[in-house]
């Protein structure tokens, strides 16, 4: 056993138990902080409050066979803005946006904004740069529902000679207008949001589900936007009922998601988790995930986005996660225009599901929107409908059933021809799977350039069921099929077994090499 800390500001700290475990290990670990009992975790990255600044701590970790110490360091805190003390009632009646957005403005460099317990009605919530906002325990922002009382961003705004423009708004990969999020950065810096506090953004079948993708002023608003932002961490708190997406960085390098959770009904419309589009060096770790969507979904924008700014999503990190419910655990695509690259998934756990790992990409995405280097490594599935799916003819957007985006045949590449390059998964074992152990299907034209599966087990659950890959067009239903593999460059397969298959463990489909060891 080994105790990091990978996380610390003037009044919190993060580390990480490292025993082996994936995300929670099987026996309860007691945590003392400079020989006083804290509480007792199963966790394997745990959050420990109540600090203060400019300090030294012993962090101790007991478990069974023994005890591992780490040092801790607290930075300096210049000074505390209360948002009571400017207005803010926190009694779920009162809107306390403009007072707790007084205290965020006033809040001089390396100094917290404190939201202390209460409920604090608000709508949006714009950050500044070199802050820290600290969401007590038992502190809830509680999101108004009239969409009249959001601000709106624009999608694009041309700017004065005529040359450039500035970005605001977004939706579904283009600059479309959507509403303010219920936290906002835009091109801030060096800002901590942290706690044991709650946002809840009240989304329901009567307000922001309504008819979820009709445009009504604007496109919905999420719980945490941060677009252009560097140096950016959220840590401990928990969003909830997000009007759309959860968690979107947009555009933004240097951020940390911490131990938090993220939770959404199962049937709610378009509830991503968290969607890093065109970011760079992020890290998503301890995070639990419960969503109505895909839970991690990677982006970088349609056509417009990805063809104009070239900017992928790329050095992503992803580990000691969580990830229950949601359509996918992991997802590519399908808006990725702009490539996604470099990206690790490792330690992590997914329970029910629809696909573990999830690409989707279809012509017309781009020549740019090239997918590279991802890998996945040390996971845990159970109830998982299919671990593994690539589509490559995802029929969303208009033109989504037309010959081009649906022919099986060899198409010309062009401009609009995206690539898949280099996939690997490793030391993977998935439970209770129904419909297949892997469906993979790349384009005729430009062909999955490798995919290399080592140390993968599969099993099936006994009632299994059938089904078909979602959005691909002229496929029939199967039912515990192994592994369909189809317009691969080279198929490596060292180590994978897969038990109560239907059929061959593997059906290919223009591979051009295939290795079995």
């Amino acid at each position: 056993m080994e105790i990091k800390v990978i996380f610390a500001t003037a009044r919190c700290a993060a580390v990480e138990i490292c025993d082996g475990s994936i995300y929670e290990s099987d026996t309860e670990k007691e945590i003392y902080v400079n020989g006083t009992f804290y509480e007792k975790t199963r966790k394997v990255i745990v959050s420990i409050y109540g600090l203060k600044p400019d300090r030294e701590y012993e962090v101790a970790v007991k478990a069974e066979g023994g005890e591992e110490t780490v040092k801790v360091r607290t930075p300096g805190e210049f000074v505390t803005l209360n948002v009571r003390e400017f207005g803010a009632k926190g009694d779920g009646i009162q809107d306390d946006t403009p007072f707790i957005q007084a205290a965020i403005l006033s809040c001089p460099k390396d100094s917290r904004v404190l939201v202390p317990e209460g409920t604090y009605r608000v709508t949006s919530l714009f950050l500044k740069s070199d802050i820290r906002l600290e969401l007590a325990e038992g502190a809830v922002l509680s999101a108004d529902t009239d969409r009249s009382r959001f601000p709106i961003l624009k999608g694009l705004v041309e700017s004065y000679d005529e040359k450039e423009e500035y970005n605001l708004g977004t939706w579904e990969g283009n600059p479309l207008d959507c509403y303010s999020s219920i936290i906002t950065g835009i091109h801030v810096e060096n800002v901590e949001i942290y706690g044991l506090g709650v946002i809840d953004g009240n989304a329901g079948d009567d307000n922001w589900w309504r008819d979820p993708k009709v445009k009504r002023g604007a496109f919905r608003p999420r719980m945490i936007f941060l677009n252009h932002c560097k140096n950016v961490t959220v840590q401990g708190i928990q969003v909830q009922n997000s009007p759309s997406w959860n968690v979107h960085p947009y555009f933004s390098t240097g951020l940390r998601f911490i131990d938090m959770s993220v939770l959404n009904p199962k049937d709610s419309p378009n509830t991503d988790g968290m969607d890093p589009e065109s970011c760079r060096d992020v890290e998503i770790a301890g995070v639990y995930f419960s969503v109505g969507d895909d839970c991690i979904a990677v982006k970088s924008g349609k056509i417009y986005m990805g063809s104009r700014y070239r900017t992928p999503s790329e050095n992503i990190l992803i580990r000691q996660c969580c990830m229950r419910d949601g359509h996918g655990s992991i997802t590519v695509g399908s808006e990725m225009a702009g490539g996604v690259r470099n990206l690790t998934v490792k330690d992590c756990m997914f329970f029910h599901t629809d696909r573990g790992l999830r690409i989707k990409t279809r012509r017309g995405r781009g020549k740019d929107g090239v997918i590279d280097n991802i890998r996945f490594d040390h996971i845990r599935m159970d109830h998982v409908m299919t671990p593994f799916v690539i589509n490559s003819f995802y029929y969303c957007d208009p033109d989504g059933h037309s010959d081009y985006v649906a022919s099986k045949e060899a198409l010309p590449v062009d401009d609009g021809t995206p690539w898949i390059r280099t996939l690997e998964f490793s030391d993977i074992r998935a439970n209770n799977c129904h419909v297949a152990a892997a469906y993979l299907y790349g384009l005729p034209e430009r062909k999955i350039e490798q995919v290399e599966m080592k140390h993968i087990r599969v099993n099936y659950a006994e009632d299994a069921k059938a089904g078909e890959p979602a959005m691909l067009d002229g496929i029939e239903p199967v039912s515990r099929m192994g592994i369909f593999a189809g317009n691969i460059g080279t198929l490596i397969l060292e180590d994978v077994e897969i038990q109560g298959q239907k059929g061959k463990k593997i059906i290919t489909e223009h591979i051009e090499h295939l290795v079995e060891r």
